[in-house]
């Protein structure tokens, strides 16, 4: 298991004429102190729901903060600087009563470059079968053994994911346990009579049980060695050598393509563009021409989806 690797604290400022170039900026003291691993910001809103009172959200906002970021997820020791920053926007669209919800969960996570103030976004995913059971002033407690509600093992389920492609950016597939651990949650799910929508294969290509089941595939390996080369090889150390790191990010985002020929339009290549394809083109914007013109037409095989924004950047 990764052991989490030093973030500059203060970190410097990123050249506004090339993200490439960072400025090397001053170290400030950083607290000793240890903390859990997750900073996650959450929103719980409910524009549509008129039945049930708007203090219940507010506590099940609450509710979800502390259980993402009061809770130790690791046995590593992160400090507070260390901690992985990450977001949950969850969109009650739906009542059925006043304690069972229908909605949506976007989580999104980042992780810092080396030498810069730049959080590179990791995972961005918008999970759509969120339906739970919550009562307001009900302590969420999860069990890895078990399976005790929908709520409290999808925000685990995730809570593992954001660790695990963090562990991947420090060392090579340095994430597996943690995807494991995802995988767990799922497994127990499954032993339900009735699976909650999002577990089960049968749930389609764009499901938590796909994300899980697709990572710790063998298919996929070039993506998580895309994670670790594209940002521990790369990202940081482009303010020592932008153009080899340019060349090396280029090199992994290549090598993609031996999943695109197995696996083509599937949710992790997509959850994966979904999060760089803008970062990428500010990246290689101001490349030379035969550096764009090399990585363009892979990038237009393997994320069709977003052709458009990679012709206007690097075109």
């Amino acid at each position: 298991m990764k052991t989490p690797m030093p973030r500059p604290f203060p970190q410097c400022a990123i050249k506004a004429i090339t993200p490439i170039a960072l400025l090397l900026g001053l170290f400030g003291s950083s607290t000793i102190a240890t903390a859990q691993e997750l900073d996650c910001q959450v929103s719980v809103i409910a524009p549509t729901i008129n039945n049930v009172e708007a203090s219940v959200f507010e506590q099940l906002e609450t509710a979800i903060t502390e259980f993402m970021s009061g809770r130790r997820w690791t046995q590593d020791e992160f400090t507070l600087e260390e901690r992985i920053t990450c977001t949950m926007q969850i969109t009650i669209n739906k009542a059925n009563s006043q304690t069972n919800f229908q909605g949506t969960i976007q989580v999104q996570s980042s992780r810092p470059i080396f030498n810069s103030d730049y959080n590179s976004p990791l995972l961005m995913v918008n999970d759509n079968d969120f339906d739970f059971t919550y009562s307001p002033g009900t302590l969420l407690q999860y069990s890895q053994d078990q399976f005790r509600d929908n709520l409290t093992s999808v925000l685990a389920f995730y809570a593992y994911m954001i660790l695990a492609m963090d562990y991947d950016t420090y060392s090579l597939e340095g994430g597996t346990n943690l995807y494991t651990q995802a995988q767990t949650v799922v497994t127990n799910a499954q032993g339900l009579s009735s699976p909650p929508a999002g577990w089960s294969a049968s749930d389609g290509k764009q499901s938590r049980y796909a994300l899980i089941d697709n990572v710790l595939s063998q298919t996929f390996r070039p993506l998580r060695r895309c994670y670790y080369e594209y940002h521990r090889l790369g990202m940081d150390l482009a303010f020592d050598d932008p153009g080899a790191a340019r060349q090396t990010m280029s090199n992994a985002l290549i090598a993609l393509r031996n999943v695109h020929r197995i696996r083509p339009a599937n949710y992790n290549l997509q959850t994966f563009f979904q999060a760089k394809k803008d970062e990428v083109v500010k990246m290689f914007g101001p490349a030379e021409a035969g550096e764009r013109a090399r990585l363009l037409p892979v990038l237009k095989l393997i994320d069709p989806g977003n052709i458009p924004v990679y012709d206007q950047g690097l075109g």
